[in-house]
Order: structure tokens, then C-alpha cells, then sequence
């Protein structure tokens, strides 16, 4: 009897132990993001340090962005690094604001608006109102997924701009800029919901519309939301998350080598291995 008393006791500890190892102290981080071409490029750079830096188990979830936004305010998602503040994801801050922690800036000097090639002889947003300028358009806009922040802005720049005869045209941001590059190369008019950072502004000539009302804001920037409580939970990536920041001119290095061929994952594990310095900035007093 003693026997089987003693051994229920040892089961019972190996499970509460193995109970601790998969609970709060777990090394497992859940990043959400929206396949944008620039929040491909940090999610999957923001992964790879956190893999193989910090030794992390990383699940990334690929969402639109009122469900990426919700993911970090409910707990089910741990962080992402593609709030675009204070204009473009404004509806998303006004919901969530008092359910998710702010961690700051991780990129300065990004924009959005509407795009044009530069062989386009127009300037700005009214001139989409010239009737051969719309026909030449095809009365669209091309834009991409439902629910992003540029797409909302888009739609209040038609309001406040007139362009009743227009259509948004719902897609995605690879199939926007394909359409994009495919008319760039045949050298025929198009407008596109555009922002940067983002790879097709290296590889085309293109120019932003003005847009003297403002109906896209100013210069915005690029923000860290992590769930309550993870800094508790998982401190040392916390503090990485915390820390986090690089410039345009890195994120468009890591999407040029994206687009040039290299999978998410090989162009995040190049511009790490190329920058050791700047990472281990971030990693400053997370061991």
C-alpha cells in the first residue's frame, strides 16, 4: 500500500511540474498580422529574433485588421507590430485603446494615400473628378482587403472629394500590386491605395496624389500592441517588443529581397544575420 501511495504521490508531482512547464512560463508567443507586404517583413524579422535569439516557440497568425486588433485586445494573440497611428487604424485605437498596451513606435515616416504612376499628368485627388480621367481609370480605384485603415480613409477621400462616379475595388495588397506593376509595364493609367514602406515605390516611379483636405492624415507611424499582461507573462519578450524599431529603409530591404524571390523567412534571416548590432540593441537586458 505504501508502495502505490508513493508512486501516485511521484505521478502526481511529474504532472504539476509538467503542469508549470507548459503554463505561464512556456516559452510560446502568438504574433498576429495582416499580410501586408511591410507587416510581413517586421512579423517575420520580429520572429526570427525571437526564435532564435530568445529561443521562443513563435505561431504567427495571419488575419485582417480588425481581427488582428480584437486578437490583441481578447488574449488571443500576444503581439503584433502593424498599428499604423494615428490616422490610418484611429477606429481600431477608439475601440480597443482601454484592452490592449501600447508599446510605441517601431518605424517612423510611413504615409498612405492614393498612388499614381508618374507618366500620369495628374497631381491630385481632384483631378480623379476629369471626365477623361475617370474614363480612362475605368471609374475604379484599386484597392485591397476590406477593413484596412487605408481602405476607410479611401472611402471617406471619395466622400470628401466628390468622386461619387468611382468604385473601391476590393482585393488584396499582393493582387493591388500586381495589377499595379502589370499596368506599370504596359504603361496605362491606374490609382492605387498606397503606402510606405513598401516595395513598390523602389521598383516603380510613382507619386502620391495631394490631397489638400486631409482626408489621409499626415505622416503616421508604425506601433507595437501587445496584450494585457505580458509583461508578466513573458517579460524578456516583452522588453524585445518593447524595444523594437528600425527605419524605412530596413523594412524595404527586407521586402525587396521578398520580392526579388526569397521567402519571408529567408529575407528575415539575412537582414538579422546583416545587422547583429541593431539586434542586439533590441535584446539589451532580456537575459
Amino acid at each position: 500500500m505504501k508502495k502505490w501511495s508513493l508512486l501516485i504521490c511521484i505521478v502526481f508531482v511529474a504532472a504539476v511540474l509538467a503542469g508549470c512547464s507548459n503554463g505561464a512560463s512556456s516559452k510560446n508567443i502568438k504574433l498576429a498580422y495582416v499580410a501586408w507586404d511591410s507587416e510581413i517583413a517586421s512579423t517575420y524579422v520580429v520572429k526570427e529574433v525571437l526564435e532564435k535569439k530568445l529561443d521562443y516557440k513563435v505561431e504567427l497568425l495571419q488575419v485582417d485588421a480588425g481581427p488582428m486588433w480584437a486578437g490583441i485586445a481578447d488574449g488571443s494573440a500576444d503581439a503584433m507590430v502593424a498599428a499604423w497611428l494615428p490616422s490610418t487604424h484611429a477606429s481600431y485605437v477608439e475601440k480597443y485603446k482601454a484592452d490592449v498596451e501600447d508599446l510605441g513606435p517601431n518605424l517612423d515616416g510611413t504615409k498612405t494615400g492614393l498612388a499614381v504612376p508618374t507618366y500620369m499628368d495628374i497631381a491630385a485627388i481632384d483631378d480623379l473628378k476629369k471626365a477623361d480621367t475617370a474614363k480612362s481609370l475605368n471609374n475604379q480605384i484599386i484597392g485591397i482587403e476590406p477593413g484596412a485603415g487605408i481602405m476607410m480613409a479611401t472611402e471617406k477621400a471619395m466622400a470628401d472629394y466628390g468622386l461619387d462616379s468611382y468604385t473601391l475595388v476590393e482585393s488584396s495588397s499582393a493582387a493591388m500590386a500586381q495589377e499595379l506593376q502589370k499596368a506599370y509595364d504596359e504603361k496605362r493609367p491606374i490609382v492605387v491605395t498606397g503606402w510606405t514602406p513598401h516595395w513598390m515605390f523602389a521598383k516603380m516611379d510613382l507619386k502620391y496624389l495631394d490631397d489638400p483636405k486631409g482626408a489621409y492624415g499626415g505622416a503616421e507611424q508604425i506601433h507595437t500592441m501587445v496584450r494585457k499582461g505580458l509583461k508578466n507573462d513573458q517579460p524578456s519578450a516583452h522588453l524585445f517588443l518593447d524595444q523594437f524599431e528600425w527605419t524605412p529603409d530596413d523594412m524595404a530591404a527586407v521586402m525587396v529581397e521578398i520580392q526579388g524571390g526569397a521567402s519571408p523567412e529567408e529575407a528575415a534571416s539575412k537582414w538579422v544575420e546583416d545587422h547583429g548590432d541593431r539586434v542586439n540593441q533590441w535584446l539589451k537586458g532580456t537575459e
